[in-house]
Order: C-alpha cells, then sequence, then structure tokens
C-alpha cells in the first residue's frame, strides 16, 4: 500500500494546523532544501503545450527519495468553472524504486509557491519591508499574502485586480487575517508607497502589468505570473534596471520573465543566495526581482513535508496501485488466485486471447 492524501484531508489537515504556520514550516523545508540545491538532479519541467494551455510534469531526486509532480495550467478554466492549476504529486524510494507517498498537489502548490515568495523576498527584499502591492487577486493571492505576513512581516496588502469580484473575493478571504487590506482602483495606485510588489495574473500571453514608471528605488518585485513561454508581466525596461534572481536558470530563461533578454544575460539562481555563496539585496536602494516559474524542488520540499507532518494524524489513506504477490516472479499468479480460475482458463480457450463467451 501506499500513503495518500486527498483532497479533503489536505483540508482537514489545514484547519487542525492552520495555514500560517503550515506556510512558516514550508518555508523552513524550502530553505534547507535549497541550501543543499547541488544534491538534487535537476532538468527543466516536462512541458505539453496546447492553445488551451499546458501540461506539465516535473521530477527531480536528491539520491535517496525521488519526486514528481502532474500539474496543467490552464487559464481559460475559469470561464467553465474550473481551476486554472490542478496538480498531484508522488515521493518513492529511490533504492525500491517503489511510491511511497502520493497527494494532491492543487492546494499544496499553493502553499509551496507562496512559502517560495516569502523565502525569497527575505533574501532580498530591503529589511523592514511593511507594505505589498499584490497585482491579480485570483486563486494564488490569499496564500501569497498569508505567507509575506508569516515570514517577512507585511502589515498592509494593497490589492488591484481588473476583475472587481476577484479583488472583493481576496478582501473577504483575507479579513480577519490581521492584515490591513486596500482595494486599489488602478496597479498605479496599488504600486504607490509598496515596498515589495507582487505580480500573479493568469493570462498566457505577453502583457504589460508593470511598466517602468512605476517601479521606484528599492523596491523588491515577486513576478510569479510569468510561467511558461510567451506569457510574462513586466515590462523589458525594468529587468534591465534590477537584479534577477531565479529557481533555475536553463528553466526560467524558457519561461520567465527573462525570456524577454538575451540569453547570456547576467542572473543569479536564489538557491546561491540561501547557501551563502552569492549576495542578495546590497543596497537600499537595489531593485530586485524573483522571477519564479517554479521548480521540482520546491514541490519536493512541499511533498516531504507534508509526509513528515501528516502522519499519525489519521488523516493519511491506503492507496492500493501497487501489485505485490508473495513470490515476486509470479505477478500472473496473483490473477489465477484472485479468481480461483486454472491459469489455462484465464489464458482462453484458444490459448491466446481469452474467450468472450
Amino acid at each position: 500500500m501506499v500513503q495518500f492524501v486527498s483532497v479533503s484531508n489536505m483540508l482537514k489537515f489545514l484547519a487542525r494546523s492552520g495555514v500560517e504556520p503550515v506556510l512558516s514550516g514550508l518555508a523552513r523545508y524550502l530553505e534547507e532544501d535549497f541550501a543543499r540545491w547541488e544534491a538534487f538532479e535537476k532538468v527543466p519541467r516536462i512541458a505539453s503545450h496546447s492553445r488551451d494551455g499546458v501540461i506539465e510534469l516535473m521530477p527531480t531526486s536528491d539520491g535517496s527519495l525521488y519526486s514528481f509532480k502532474y500539474v496543467n495550467g490552464h487559464p481559460a478554466n475559469m470561464r467553465k468553472g474550473l481551476q486554472t492549476v490542478t496538480a498531484f504529486g508522488v515521493l518513492a524510494d529511490v533504492a525500491t524504486g517503489y511510491p511511497l507517498f502520493v497527494s494532491e498537489m492543487t492546494i499544496l502548490t499553493a502553499l509551496r509557491t507562496a512559502a517560495v515568495s516569502a523565502v525569497a523576498a527575505r533574501h532580498l527584499a530591503r529589511p523592514g519591508s511593511r507594505v505589498m502591492a499584490l497585482i491579480g487577486n485570483g486563486a494564488q493571492s490569499e496564500f501569497q499574502a498569508l505567507a509575506f505576513k508569516v515570514v517577512l512581516g507585511i502589515e498592509e496588502v494593497r490589492l488591484f485586480d481588473i476583475d472587481p469580484a476577484a479583488m472583493e473575493k481576496c478582501a473577504r478571504n483575507l479579513a480577519g487575517s490581521g492584515l490591513s487590506i486596500v482595494r486599489c482602483t488602478s496597479v498605479q495606485e496599488a504600486v504607490a508607497g509598496a515596498d515589495i510588489i507582487t505580480t500573479v495574473t493568469a493570462d498566457k500571453r505577453r502583457a504589460t502589468i508593470l511598466s517602468d514608471n512605476m517601479v521606484g528605488a528599492g523596491v523588491h518585485i515577486n513576478a510569479i505570473g510569468g510561467d511558461c513561454p510567451g506569457k510574462t508581466e513586466l515590462h523589458p525596461d525594468i529587468l534591465e534596471r534590477a537584479r534577477i534572481f531565479v529557481e533555475l536558470a536553463a528553466q526560467s530563461r524558457i519561461e520567465g520573465e527573462i525570456q524577454q533578454l538575451p540569453q547570456d544575460y547576467p542572473i543569479t539562481e536564489l538557491w546561491e543566495v540561501i547557501a551563502g555563496r552569492k549576495p542578495g539585496r546590497r543596497s537600499a536602494g537595489e531593485i530586485t526581482i524573483f522571477d519564479s516559474v517554479g521548480f521540482a524542488i520546491e514541490d519536493f520540499s512541499a511533498l516531504r513535508y507534508l509526509r513528515d507532518r501528516i502522519q499519525d494524524s489519521g488523516l493519511v489513506e491506503d492507496l492500493d496501485i501497487l501489485a505485490e504477490p508473495e513470490d515476486p516472479r509470479d505477478l500472473f499468479g496473483m490473477i489465477a488466485r484472485e479468481g480461483h480460475t486454472p491459469a489455462s482458463r484465464i489464458k482462453g480457450r484458444s490459448g491466446g486471447v481469452p474467450a468472450l463467451a
């Protein structure tokens, strides 16, 4: 049997644990794994693009555990009443190849994406940052706001979305969180006076959510909406004024904001900052950008965290997806014993394809 966490049990786990403590715990696991980044196998995710979206596999291994995530991104799903992003993930034992742990990852991905953003900002934003502009108020927005509150100490979140209903949804969900929520009428109003700007829009197109004149000295930009080829949010002039930090350069140059820049444009991988190899923010006036597209090691960290935390909770089910005959060489015999049927009958009267009558 393989351990399995369903959507229902993930919701119960979050209700018992609290979203903010989970975000804090995920941040710790993420920093641990970013600090040992070199121990992991790293390949850009395997993507199947279509007119409507993308389906991706995101694999990695640290030599002891292997993980992968199945995830899609279909912006038009919202118009059909469907999620833009859905996902599930697997942890497996490298020594045997056996899957150990399977979990829903639609909710877990939202949590880990927000936790990664906040971890990056802890290393890149100005100390004492307290105001964040949140441009795009869809499914990821509340997670981002709460992660920045618990990890960084953000106190005020300035909301803007072209869809007023999305902005109201976000404000409603964050009521009682302890954050000061400000509804804004434009991007310009939202970013005015913000220490951190998070862009998290969903349309699969080259867009200019932020123009150069909106970004002042010292701002940290958390750009997480541009996450596939042909999808961006920042004007290229902003990129050229800033120091840019990414997860895996080989993937980000294809999918991130930096797809707008020459392939040899200098960037820094975030793990190098967390591991102390390279500096993060160097001055109060510097503009920093975390050009985040999501990477498999982050999913590995999230699955590892969940597996550790949910044991003995009563929220883990057994998933019967492994055939384990008493004799490993006798897989066929399992079929015969289950049906109490002679092998000759299973094989079929003709000795080939089983008879239908």
